[in-house]
């Protein structure tokens, strides 16, 4: 049985410009996906997670989290990142949080979580910024890693209460109610604090700012997980460092013909970006592009028997709409091809 299932986060449309972005798509492949299936299920997200749902989702299909559908649904992805990294045996004991370095926005009234995407953190950067970090870490008790360009492990055994948010979930909301919670929510902000103040006027960020570059200014503690390793097998394409790391280095930026030749669980990560910023001509623009490199090839495969089933998880920061697809369900020629059920949400 080669079955295939591919998650697209904000692949789902926000329900107020629905009508609108669907109406300028051209997708006539995810027509027939969203109309000739077995099953189509829309599954509502609990608001007062952390996380996003496509993160939950991801968390729970490698085996590292419940249900996404449970109340206050969590990504505990650290330690699998890290054994992306190449420290699998430092992941395989402790506690280990992601910390990754950001820019924060300042105004009079709130604090702003810069998107980790643009900030851009060369190799060079992120090992100087690191290396200016790591002995604080040291006196406080507290292990730092380097695993790749912004993208940092903490390790702390005592702070497995900690209720951490993901860098995707808080960017665009106001900073302060996205903190992390806990016993110890203070010794981190007290290290942060600490931080934001080694790095301050650092001539590494004068360097940043005078390539036009956002100065790295603070860093954000999430993903906190024990040394549980991820079930199965998950090919990327696009989205960000951490999410690269989860994939197998042959399954990283991947094509169709790949993933039909090497069936198993697939995210594509570019709508991300757009998404939330709301730039709706570059979603819309690469939806196209999904369509053309990854939808038709995969009906095609379909089509003619090279796989067996495809599964399609769109979702936005509310929920996400599962459509289950076989060679059997594409014979449904009395449904015609629509994408109406996007819009179909409780």
């Amino acid at each position: 049985m080669t079955a295939i299932s591919l998650l697209i986060p904000f692949g789902l449309p926000p329900l107020e410009l629905g009508k609108d972005l669907l109406r300028a798509l051209k997708m006539p492949a995810l027509e027939t996906l969203f109309t000739r299936h077995s099953n189509l299920q829309y599954s509502s997200f609990d608001n007062d997670s952390r996380v996003l749902p496509h993160e939950a989702w991801l968390s729970h299909a490698l085996g590292l989290a419940p249900a996404a559908t449970q109340p206050n649904a969590s990504a505990p992805l650290a330690t699998a990142v890290m054994r992306g990294c190449g420290l699998a045996a430092e992941a395989a004991e402790g506690y280990w949080f992601m910390l990754q370095p950001t820019h924060v926005q300042i105004s009079r009234t709130h604090l702003l979580l810069s998107d980790l995407r643009g900030v851009q953190l060369s190799e060079a950067d992120s090992r100087g910024l690191y290396e200016l970090a790591r002995p604080y870490f040291e006196e406080l008790g507290y292990t730092l890693l380097h695993g790749a360009p912004g993208l940092w492990f903490m390790r702390a055994d005592d702070w497995t209460d900690m209720c951490v948010a993901s860098p995707d979930a808080t960017t665009t909301q106001s900073m302060s109610d996205w903190l992390p919670e806990g016993t110890h929510a203070r010794a981190f902000r007290k290290l942060q604090n600490e931080v934001q103040m080694l790095w301050h006027e650092h001539p590494i960020n004068q360097a940043r700012q005078a390539r036009g570059l956002q100065p790295v200014n603070s860093c954000w503690l999430w993903g906190g997980a024990g040394p549980a390793a991820p079930q199965g097998r998950l090919a990327v394409a696009g989205g960000t460092p951490w999410m690269a790391a989860l994939a197998s280095p042959e399954l990283r930026q991947p094509d169709a013909a790949q993933l039909i030749a090497q069936p198993g669980l697939a995210m594509l990560g570019d709508l991300i970006a757009p998404a939330q910023v709301g730039d709706w001509a570059d979603w819309l623009a690469r939806m196209q592009r999904i369509e053309q490199d990854w939808l038709a090839p995969l009906l095609a495969a379909l089509k003619d028997g090279r796989i067996d089933s495809l599964q399609l998880v769109l979702s936005h920061r509310d929920g996400w709409t599962t459509a289950d697809c076989s060679r059997a369900a594409l014979r449904k020629f009395w449904r015609k091809p629509s994408l109406d059920s996007l819009l179909k949400q409780p």
